[in-house]
């Protein structure tokens, strides 16, 4: 195949697709895409779409295509040599109707070329469970993915179990194949007695769970011999038990943890921050009831990396950069959910991003994590978000189908993620009707030429006001914030009416600022240097987020901590506040020093960084910035050379930016010139943390144990990232 201007897509970088015509196959039959492939051309990137030449059924309504718009991608091979790419037949986006008719093999480059596809083929999903008799792994149905068991019908899975007082088995039912029911069963049996029969359900239904619950309440106090038993006509059957927990009626001694992340919150938006619209009245409330952190920052500048390292509390230059949009978090790297379930902790995940989902890998060590975008009204003529109404209701499904304590869970709403309107009653609250129709029209006319994003000389092509339009857009960021805002303070007062509020740790966060939301829309506030697309992380727009912490009972309400810290110190305090014990390795240090009274914390700089693998040159490029007090500095590690004069007008004309945060607190202005001996002194020390992290991305490799030297060693324990 060869990309051409005939057959690429109309966009910057050539993309050519080979489209393979299917039997009408039902796509959740089926695990892989395998493709065997050469190329020696500056072909970058391989991705799978499903059903991509559907026409809408509706030609008015773009956003409801039945195709689904994004798969599984790898980085392609340059090397000329015969390259096998295995690429999961999930998906992530998009919708989907009717049978699978279509595989698209999506090719992306930087100029024209061509690759030999040798061969194309497709791996059912029965091969994910050959190997073994038995086995764990996720499972999902219907955007719901567990933590489940597995086991060939006829087998048996036991388990020695002291049942709790009022002990109950929760748990869900699963099979791959509808014309294959699987009769499953549950019994226990003391020693040297005949096992007793609690459950028996024949199940048949492959697109959903079967949520159930089975009483051990007679069995409370003793020592018993629980099995997972399957029956199948057709030997061989795949069953599967979706999460199963055993739970009792004690009173847990640990808190139970929320972690609510607002993505794209920012705080100068945020009237619990002093914001003059009264945008989030119930976290006021929250918030005079624990710790609030003035300075927080995010660590990276959208949700993927900056994610990702919150739940691990590593860099993401640590984690290794980003390479494809389904990098995975390293298995070497425990997130906070395997954390507290290795704590015996219920773990639950409801997000509406699946960058903060599937496509970052953080359904791993989850019991049961929810994940999608069609029921949170992405799509359709008429688009609100509700995403954080469909989360708690989902919350409250999973509390109900597992009512067991301590729990952690992780939220992650995009209320306010994109410029869509709020629903009743809370738009018109600052953009009234007239104003919608006015803003509408405007940004149709201005992402005419850009898509997804708005471009500064939009506005003077098309003569719209810079000022008008942020207005209008702003009041519908805002009419979302209230949305979420108002949500959970729902979600606090239905915990408070159940008796479950008092053992609570609520942590509300974000995971960047409202810029990567709904970017800078061209407005021309912004210094000069350096150009759009290698601006600062540590700009208040991009990285300046909620941090609240609240516990009654435990955190003194009312605080305001002034100190400079970043969403990389949440999970060690998350867990130093629940009494578990800290990770070896993190880079982040805890939080409830300052929160609790303690004397044993010392201030560090705040680290931001963003990574990006450039394949041809095998470096990574991107940036690595600190904030220290008064100073903020961001470095541009391994910068391209411009080729042209229209090119290095999108770069920086210097590697290091500073910028004095204590006059110029939006840092807009370059304080270079006037402050040389830092410029000095801040390159040194970022070109030191550059250093220190790929050191410590050593530990993370995919590619075995590495050994440290006793130099890097000394740095990185000398910076606090490991004990």
């Amino acid at each position: 195949m060869t990309l051409t201007d005939a057959n690429r897509f109309r966009e910057a970088r050539p993309r050519g697709g080979i489209y393979v015509d299917l039997p009408n196959w039902v796509r959740d039959d089926w695990a892989y895409v395998v493709v065997r492939a050469r190329t020696s051309d500056k072909v970058r990137n391989l991705a799978i779409r499903f059903n991509l030449n559907e026409e809408p059924p509706d030609p008015d309504s773009p956003g409801v295509n039945p195709f689904l718009y994004m798969g599984d991608a790898a980085a392609v091979i340059n090397d000329g040599a015969v390259q096998t790419y295995l690429l999961r037949a999930d998906w992530s986006g998009g919708r989907w109707e009717g049978p699978w008719r279509q595989l698209c093999l999506w090719f992306f480059a930087e100029e024209p070329g061509s690759i030999d596809v040798l061969s194309v083929s497709v791996i059912p999903k029965e091969a994910n469970y050959a190997a073994a008799a038995v086995g764990a792994r996720e499972e999902v149905r219907n955007n719901v993915y567990r933590r489940s068991l597995y086991t060939h019908a006829p087998g048996s899975i036991e388990y020695r179990v002291r049942v709790p007082e009022a002990g109950r088995l929760d748990l869900a039912l699963g099979v791959l194949r509808e014309d294959n029911p699987v009769t499953f069963r549950v019994s226990a049996g003391l020693e040297g007695a005949e096992p007793e029969a609690l459950f028996e359900e024949t199940y048949s239904d492959k697109t959903s769970w079967a949520q159930r619950s089975v009483d051990l309440a007679e069995l409370s106090g003793q020592t018993v011999t629980l099995a997972l038993e399957a029956d199948a006509d057709v030997p061989g059957t795949v069953a599967l038990w979706g999460a199963p927990v055993v739970t009792g009626a004690a009173v847990p001694e640990k808190p139970n943890v929320i972690f609510y992340v607002i993505d794209g919150a920012g705080a100068d938006y945020m009237s619990v921050y002093g914001y003059n619209r009264r945008t989030t009245p119930n976290i006021e409330r929250l918030a005079a009831q624990g710790a609030v952190f003035e300075r927080a920052y995010s660590n990276s500048s959208w949700t993927k990396p900056s994610t990702a390292s919150f739940m691990t509390s590593l860099q993401h230059s640590v984690l290794g950069g980003y390479k494809n949009w389904n990098d995975p978090v390293p298995e070497e790297a425990l997130t906070m959910a395997e954390h507290f379930g290795r704590a015996d902790y219920l773990t639950g995940v409801f997000v509406a991003n699946p960058n903060a989902g599937t496509l970052s890998n953080l359904q791993r060590g989850v019991d049961v994590m929810r994940e999608g975008w069609e029921e949170f009204a992405y799509f359709g003529p008429e688009p609100h978000k509700e995403s954080s109404r469909y989360l708690h209701e989902a919350y409250w499904r999973w509390r109900e189908a597992y009512p067991g304590a301590p729990y952690w869970v992780h939220f992650q709403t995009t209320d306010v993620h994109e410029d869509f309107p709020a629903i009743t009653p809370f738009s018109g609250l600052y953009v009234g009707p007239e104003q919608l129709k006015t803003w509408r029209a405007w940004n149709d006319s201005l992402r005419a030429g850009g898509g997804h994003w708005i471009y500064g000389e939009a506005f003077d092509s098309t003569g719209i006001s810079r000022v008008e339009f942020f207005t209008l857009h702003q009041g519908l960021y805002d009419e979302t914030m209230a949305h979420n805002d108002y949500q959970l303070g729902k979600l606090v007062q239905r915990l408070k009416e159940i008796g479950q509020w008092e053992n609570t740790l609520l942590i509300i966060a974000a995971d960047h600022s409202t810029r990567a939301a709904m970017d800078d829309m061209g407005i021309a506030i912004e210094d000069s240097l350096p150009p759009r697309w290698s601006q600062p992380i540590l700009r208040a727009s991009i990285s300046r987020v909620p941090l609240i912490f609240v516990w009654p009972g435990h955190i003194e309400g009312g605080q305001r901590i002034a100190q400079p810290v970043s969403m990389i110190d949440v999970l060690p305090t998350v867990l130093d506040l629940a009494g578990l014990p800290l990770p070896e390795v993190m880079m982040g240090q805890s939080l409830a020093p300052l929160m609790m009274g303690g004397s044993d914390w010392e201030p560090r700089p705040v680290i931001l960084d963003q990574f990006q693998w450039d394949q041809e040159d095998e470096v990574y490029r991107g940036l690595i910035e600190v904030v220290d007090g008064r100073w903020g500095a961001s470095l541009e590690i391994n910068p391209e050379e411009p080729e042209d004069e229209e090119e290095a007008q999108w770069q920086r004309p210097m590697p290091l930016l500073l910028y004095d945060l204590w006059n110029d607190p939006m840092a807009l202005n370059v304080a270079n010139e006037e402050w040389p001996e830092l410029v000095e002194h801040y390159t040194e020390f970022l070109e030191g943390q550059w250093a220190a992290h790929q050191a410590l991305a050593q530990r993370f490799t995919r590619e075995g144990d590495v050994v440290l030297t006793p130099e890097q060693l000394r740095t990185l324990r000398a910076l606090g990232y490991i004990q």
